[in-house]
């Protein structure tokens, strides 16, 4: 004996992503931005065009890596995709300057933020957190994360489709606050830490799946990410 107390449970397994090219990333922590494009926040009808960023967070086990099979999950008949620009932090801090801020980052992911729209939305009508809408299995696939070198995505053409079809296009530079503005926000919240994903929200054209439906989600510059929907788990 070593002294040392046992464990109540068998260890946590960890949670991590892919890295373009091979390896993996562990997961710390998943922020997600809420409403950072204005053609968004005019399609839901939902919030003052000049409200400051605001953040929730997701399980990091709900990561589901490309090519995954997504059953649609229980307790919604509303299942809805957001592509998002995932930020992976190598560094982290507290305060951290806008100027400073492109320094934390390690690397970029085309993301998917799958919601419970009807879920979303009785919390929202009853003032209660998004969690219920938000914050549940596998709603938050990743695609490989590519590891930034000396450029960072400011203007490029972020689209998703659904069998074939296109149903988001918009451009990262249309954020209504930039990645360095968001890692800055964030950070007067939380300390940031190396492992930390930030979802940095969506365009407009979000919308419905269902069983069957194959989502297809680019980024310009950034591996692909492309999930499947399957029927409800027993």
């Amino acid at each position: 004996m070593n002294g040392k107390a046992p464990h109540a449970l068998p260890g946590v397994t960890a949670t991590e992503a892919a890295v373009a090219g091979g390896g993996f990333f562990p997961v710390r922590r998943i922020y997600c931005v809420g409403r950072n494009y204005l053609d968004h926040i005019r399609e839901m009808k939902e919030a003052d065009e000049r409200d400051p960023p605001f953040f929730f967070q997701k399980p990091r086990d709900a990561i589901v890596l490309d090519g995954a099979r997504v059953p649609y999950p229980p307790f919604t008949s509303d299942f809805q995709f957001e592509v998002e620009l995932v930020v992976a932090l190598g560094k982290g801090g507290r305060d951290v300057a806008v100027g400073e801020a492109n320094s934390l980052i390690w690397g970029y992911a085309v993301g998917i933020d799958f919601t419970r729209r009807d879920r979303q939305r009785d919390a929202r009508d009853l003032r209660l957190p998004w969690e219920v809408g938000k914050s549940f299995d596998a709603s938050a696939p990743c695609g490989p994360i590519a590891q930034k070198d000396h450029a960072h995505f400011e203007h490029c053409t972020i689209t998703l489709a659904v069998n074939g079809v296109e149903r988001q296009r918009g451009d990262i530079g249309q954020m209504i606050w930039n990645v360095p503005e968001v890692i800055a926000q964030l950070s007067k919240q939380v300390t940031l830490a190396a492992g930390d994903l930030i979802y940095t929200g969506t365009p407009a054209g979000v919308g419905p799946v269902v069983p069957g439906d194959l989502i297809t989600a680019y980024i310009d510059g950034l591996p692909s990410l492309t999930i499947t929907v399957t029927p409800s788990e027993p």
